[in-house]
C-alpha cells in the first residue's frame, strides 16, 4: 500500500488549468477567470441622486432654513428638463440624473411644502453640503479599471458588478468536460426493473454530480458491461467529448477487471495502479490518453459506491478544479469533538469515518476558532461499509482516523466537510 500523498502526488500534475477562452458575461457563471476583467464604461455613467428629494446648490442653502422655486422633476431614466439656476431646485428621485447647476441633493425628509409635480416652493430646512447625497459618475469603478481579477470566480454578485460595467465578454478557464462510465454487468439504470443478481447503478449519477459540484460540466457516457472491447471502444469514443474522464467498476485485480486492459489498449502504458493505505476506497487506478485535444487525465474508481465518492472526493475532486482554474481545490477541514468513541484497529491505513456534524453542547469546546463558541461535534453515521451509501448520504463530512486504535470520545479529530451546507 502507499500513502494517501504519494497518490496525490501523482494525480496532482493533471490539474493544470484549461487554456483560456473567450465567452459571453452570461456564460461565465461558475467560471474563473484567466484574465482581469476591465470596465467598459464609467459606473455609474452620470453624476445621480442618492435619494428622493430635491437637487439644488450648496450655496443657496447655507443659511437655511430657504425656501426655493422648485423649477421641475425629474425621475430615474429620464434627462432632465433644464438646469438649476441661483434659489432654484428641483424635484428629483433616487437614481435620476443631477441636473446641470446642482451639486447636492436635500433629502425629502428635511424639507416641507414641496410638491410631487416638481411645481410651486420648498422650504429646505437645514444647510446641505456640496456632493450630500450624490452619486459621482465613476464613483464606483471607472472606464478601464479592472472590475474582477484574475482567479476571481464568478458567481451571482460578480456577474452583476460585470454586467454594470458594461463587460460583454470576459476570459476564463473553462469548466472541464467531465466523462462519467460505470462498468459492471450487474448494473441497471434507475426505474427499470431489476433482474436476478442485478442492482440499480447509483454510481454514475452520483459521480456526475460530483463533477458538476466540482466545477465541471457532466458527460453522462452510460453504463459499460465487463467487456474489454465494448469499453475499449466507448473510451476510445469518449476522448474527443471530454477533458477529463471518470470511470468506476472494474479496477481491482479479479478476472473482470477490465479497465487495465482496456486502458493498456488505449495506450495507457503509463497507468498507474495504486492500493492507497485508505479505508474505505483501497484501489485506484489512472492514467494519461492522448485525446485529438492533448492528454486526458482517466481515473479508475472503485465499484462500491462509497469507495467511489471517497475516491473521488479525495483524488479526482482537486484535480478537476485545478483544471477549472480554482484557487482552492480541496473540500473545508474542520477540527471537531468526537461525540462517541472512534474505535478501530491498526491496519496501516487511515480510515475516514462517515460523521454527522452537530453544534456541541453548551459549554463544550468543539474546537473550531472562529466559529460559534459551542463549535461542533462529530457523530459516526450508521452503516459504515464501503456498500452503504445511504450512511454517506447522511453524512456531514468524513473524519480522519489516523492509524491506532481510534479516537476517543472528546477527542479533537479533523473533518473533510462534504455537505456544502455546513460552508454555504
Amino acid at each position: 500500500m502507499i500513502p494517501l500523498a504519494t497518490a496525490l502526488a501523482v494525480v496532482r500534475p493533471w490539474g493544470a488549468p484549461l487554456a483560456p477562452a473567450t465567452v459571453s458575461v452570461a456564460d461565465a457563471l461558475g467560471c474563473v477567470l484567466a484574465a482581469p476583467a476591465p470596465a467598459a464604461l464609467d459606473v455609474p455613467p452620470f453624476a445621480n441622486s442618492a435619494m428622493d428629494g430635491y437637487a439644488l446648490r450648496s450655496a443657496d442653502v447655507a443659511d437655511a432654513p430657504v425656501t426655493l422655486e422648485v423649477v421641475g422633476r425629474v425621475l430615474a431614466g429620464a434627462a432632465p428638463g433644464g438646469g438649476v439656476g441661483p434659489g432654484q431646485a428641483m424635484r428629483i428621485m433616487t437614481g435620476a440624473p443631477l441636473p446641470t447647476g446642482a451639486d447636492a441633493v436635500c433629502m425629502v425628509e428635511r424639507t416641507s411644502g414641496g410638491r410631487e409635480d416638481g411645481s410651486g416652493t420648498v422650504v429646505i430646512e437645514g444647510r446641505v453640503e456640496a456632493g450630500e447625497n450624490l452619486r459621482g459618475a465613476g464613483g464606483d469603478v471607472r472606464r478601464g479599471e479592472e472590475v474582477l481579477g484574475a482567479g476571481t470566480l464568478v458567481g451571482a454578485t460578480q456577474l452583476a458588478a460585470l454586467l454594470s460595467a458594461g463587460c460583454t465578454t470576459v476570459t476564463v478557464h473553462p469548466r472541464p468536460r467531465v466523462g462519467v462510465v460505470s462498468t459492471g454487468d450487474e448494473l441497471v439504470d434507475a426505474g427499470l426493473p431489476l433482474g436476478p443478481a442485478q442492482i440499480y447503478d447509483s454510481n454514475r449519477p452520483m459521480l456526475l454530480a460530483l463533477a458538476a459540484e466540482a466545477g465541471g460540466s457532466p458527460v453522462d457516457l452510460g453504463r459499460s458491461p465487463d467487456d474489454v472491447d465494448g469499453l475499449t471502444e466507448r473510451i476510445g469514443a469518449a476522448l474527443p467529448q471530454v477533458d477529463a474522464l471518470v470511470l468506476s467498476g472494474g479496477v481491482s485485480v479479479g478476472d473482470v477487471d477490465v479497465v487495465r486492459m482496456a486502458l493498456d489498449r488505449l495506450g495507457g502504458g503509463g497507468a498507474r495502479w495504486m492500493q492507497i493505505a485508505i479505508r474505505p476506497a483501497k484501489p485506484f487506478s489512472c492514467a494519461s490518453l492522448r485525446g485529438p485535444g492533448g492528454a486526458v487525465p482517466v481515473f479508475g474508481l472503485p465499484g462500491n459506491p462509497v469507495s467511489s465518492a471517497v475516491s473521488f472526493e479525495l483524488l479526482v475532486r482537486p484535480v478537476l478544479r485545478a483544471m477549472a482554474g480554482h484557487r482552492v481545490t480541496e473540500r473545508a477541514r474542520w477540527t471537531a469533538r468526537a461525540a462517541e468513541p472512534m474505535r478501530r484497529r491498526p491496519d496501516g491505513r487511515l480510515h475516514l469515518v462517515r460523521v454527522l456534524l452537530e453544534p456541541a453542547p453548551e459549554g463544550v469546546d468543539g474546537g473550531l476558532p472562529g466559529r460559534a463558541a459551542t463549535g461542533w461535534v462529530a457523530r459516526p453515521c450508521p452503516g459504515q461499509g464501503s456498500h452503504q451509501i445511504r450512511s454517506m448520504g447522511l453524512a456531514d463530512g468524513l473524519a480522519l482516523v489516523p492509524d491506532g486504535e481510534g479516537m476517543a470520545e472528546g477527542a479533537p479529530v479533523e473533518v473533510l466537510v462534504t455537505n456544502p451546507a455546513l460552508i454555504g
